[in-house]
């Protein structure tokens, strides 16, 4: 274990745009601005979620700019635990938007040097995945759980929350790629810009790391299948996971 992990310290929520950040810091008490070293682009409150010290982060999208605001939220105020937050896109053909994704194993959408006997997704020297801790994981997914209710306009239950492997990378995932990226990933669930690159990040520095991300659009749905919903709504379903998760931090 590395110093930048601290088991009294604050959760360090992660999001990528401020739409998706600004559904936690609303459940904050007592939010207050973090001074970043970041010209811009990068944002931080810290607050009281749930009983929870709490700092939220809005990280920027992409790979690089999630490992760069994750860096530093480790190192400035080195956290019991990372959560990634906001949303993203649905992957599996059978995930349905608004369902919830518990991130517990975590891989690079494109990067492919299996010329030279990696997995796909695997990046040379790093594992084939990162993995959530047990205990963590389930404790994000027991968050979902208790976090399940309406999640569409006008109070029909949402499709609930999915737990598994959630893929990243600098790409949008479109219709044209996604069928084959679930044959290179045939257990991916979702796909995202961001979460990948915290997960390395945390691992690189001993910090625990899950995801709970709600998704808002699938990559490329089969006929019949409802394929949007409002960044706004998601980022509610994902806010309220997390603050279940600080909930039982602070219990």
């Amino acid at each position: 274990m590395t110093m930048s992990h601290d088991p009294t310290g604050p959760l360090l929520v992660l999001a990528a745009m401020a739409e998706e950040s600004a559904a936690v810091t609303s459940r904050l008490e007592g939010p207050a601005p973090l001074k970043t070293p970041f010209a811009d682009g990068v944002t931080a409150v810290r607050g009281t979620l749930a009983g929870c010290e709490t700092v939220v982060v809005t990280t920027g999208i992409g790979i690089a700019a999630a490992t760069a605001a994750t860096t530093w939220g480790i190192l400035a105020h080195r956290p019991r635990v990372v959560v990634a937050a906001g949303s993203c896109g649905g992957l599996a053909a059978d995930v349905e938007v608004g369902t919830l994704i518990v991130g517990d194993s975590f891989t690079y959408s494109i990067a492919d040097a299996t010329a030279f006997g990696y997995a796909p997704g695997q990046v040379p020297g790093g594992p084939e995945r990162f993995l959530a801790e047990d205990a963590w994981a389930a404790a994000a997914e027991d968050a979902a759980r208790r976090a399940a209710g309406p999640t569409v306009p006008g109070g029909a239950q949402g499709p609930g929350h999915r737990r598994g492997l959630m893929l990243s990378g600098d790409a949008f995932v479109t219709a044209a790629i996604a069928e084959p990226m679930r044959e290179r990933f045939p257990a991916a669930l979702s796909a995202d810009m961001e979460t990948t690159a915290s997960a390395r990040t945390t691992a690189a520095l001993g910090v625990p790391f899950v995801a709970l991300r709600a998704v808002s659009d699938l990559c490329g749905p089969a006929a019949g299948q409802q394929f949007h919903l409002e960044l706004d709504l998601v980022s509610e379903t994902s806010a309220r996971a997390v603050e279940e998760f600080a909930r039982s931090l602070a219990a």
